[in-house]
Formats: structure tokens, C-alpha cells, sequence
């Protein structure tokens, strides 16, 4: 894994107890991977030395699909593109290594310049959990809102943005609320869901997934300045632009097979 080093565990990132991390991390996935029957098209939009904002749909209950194709770039390019995670979970001593290893970067700042500059994507979920924890009603439909600070990162990194999106990742679980709403109702701190998921045996995270197929489609890349210079503080023209990934992404999860 290239260039990426910790700034208050230093002695382990690098350490063996990383390695065994991120090899059973791989494997782990490599097992899901087979459970799903996962398949993916459009792959080699990624391969090549361009590197993009990779803006993907956060299925059931973590983006699964979205670490295979970490996984999936791994094997061909020798790295995995970076997911953005939280700088207390990036530099904590238990899931820091784990994180570091694995080549997520802790938001917008200078490990995300150099991941870019060394031609490495940049992996994102809007919807984050308000998306992936919902009940088992809302399926196959984007709900990214009105966010748009995916748009402004992709024009300040001068990045063109992938939409990715993969059929099957909402009959992982059978979600029974809404964990969002349920995480404010009981009063937890911001941003912390209340989701109760139904697996093959038990309820999530303790249980095995029902083993839905997943196809993932990697859609064409998308210039934000193809319908005329996009500013940095042109609001209505975030909106704009987040209007066509959006669409781009839900045209994504139409099941395979199925018309347009």
C-alpha cells in the first residue's frame, strides 16, 4: 500500500499485527465476494492512470460491493482506492493500523492531495448511513438529498466523478426502521444510527447475510465542467451537477435485465 502513514501510531502501521489485519480483511471479502456471486461491469474505466472520484450508493448496511472493488482495483493497480473515514477511527490505536493498511484517508486534507497526485481514486458514499440504514420499504432509490460537498471536493481535487452503483446490495438485510430517524428519537450523538437488521441467521452485525447477487455497473466519468465552467462557489451549479450524478447513479441499480 502506497504512501499512506499514521501521525500518532507510529511503530504500528507498519507492524505485522497490520499485515495479518488487512490479509484476513481481504480474505474476508474475497469470501463475500463469492456468497454474492459478486460480478461487476465497467471495470476498466478504473484501470487506467487517470485517477477520479469514484461517487458510489451505499447499499445494506456497510458499501460491501464498494470494498470488493477495492479489492477487485487492488489486484490489477497494487492499491486500493481511498475511502474517507473519520480521523478518530483513522488514527485510533485499535482501528488505525486496520484503516491505515487499508489505504483509507482521514477527509480532505494532505494524505488526499498526495493519494490524487499519485493517480489514486477517491472513494465516497453520500448517502452514508441515512441511505444503507433504512427499512426494508426504501429500496434501489438514491437518497443523497441535497449534499453536494462530494461536488465541491471533486472540482477542488480538479477530479471527474464515477458513478457506481450495485443491484442487490438492499436484499442483504431486511431492514425493520429507519436508523437515522430511530438514532435521534433515542437521542444519540449526531450521526449515530438506531437500526435494527434482519440477516439469514439473527440480526446485524452478528448476522450472515441472505446471499443476494450482486452486479455492480460502473457508469462513464462525468466532467462537472462539461455544461460550462463550474465555480467553486457556484451553489445553484452544485445542484445542477449533483442532479445528473444522481441520475446517473439511479440508473445504475436498474435490476439487470430490466428496461431503462
Amino acid at each position: 500500500m502506497a504512501g499512506v502513514t499514521a501521525s500518532v501510531t507510529p511503530g504500528l502501521t507498519a507492524g505485522r499485527g497490520q499485515a495479518l489485519a488487512v490479509r484476513a480483511w481481504a480474505a474476508a471479502f474475497a469470501g463475500l465476494a463469492r456468497w454474492h456471486r459478486y460480478s461487476v461491469t465497467g471495470l476498466d474505466t478504473l484501470l487506467g492512470d487517470e485517477p477520479f472520484l469514484v461517487v458510489g450508493y451505499h447499499g445494506r448496511p456497510i458499501a460491501h460491493d464498494l470494498i470488493m472493488l477495492q479489492e477487485a482495483i487492488h489486484a490489477r493497480r497494487g492499491y486500493r482506492p481511498h475511502a474517507i473515514v473519520h480521523r478518530t477511527l483513522y488514527t485510533h490505536p485499535v482501528s488505525g493500523p486496520l484503516f491505515q493498511g487499508l489505504g483509507m484517508l482521514p477527509g480532505d486534507g494532505p494524505e488526499l492531495d498526495a493519494a490524487v497526485a499519485r493517480g489514486e481514486h477517491i472513494i465516497v458514499t453520500p448517502g452514508g448511513t441515512r441511505e444503507g440504514l433504512r427499512s426494508a420499504r426504501h429500496r434501489h432509490r438514491v437518497a443523497w438529498g441535497r449534499r453536494t460537498g462530494y461536488v465541491r471536493l471533486a472540482l477542488r481535487l480538479g477530479l471527474r466523478v464515477v458513478p457506481v452503483a450495485t443491484y442487490g446490495t438492499d436484499h442483504t438485510f431486511i431492514g425493520l426502521n429507519d436508523g437515522d430517524r430511530w438514532g435521534r428519537r433515542l437521542r444519540l450523538p449526531p450521526g449515530v444510527p438506531a437500526w435494527l437488521g434482519v440477516g439469514a441467521v439473527g440480526v446485524w452485525p452478528l448476522a450472515v447475510p441472505f446471499p443476494a447477487r450482486f452486479h455492480q455497473r460502473i457508469g462513464a466519468p462525468i466532467d462537472l465542467h462539461a455544461h460550462g465552467h463550474l465555480a467553486h462557489d457556484d451553489r445553484a451549479g452544485h445542484q445542477a451537477a449533483h442532479g445528473r450524478i444522481v441520475a446517473a447513479v439511479q440508473a445504475l441499480l436498474t435490476p439487470p435485465g430490466a428496461p431503462r
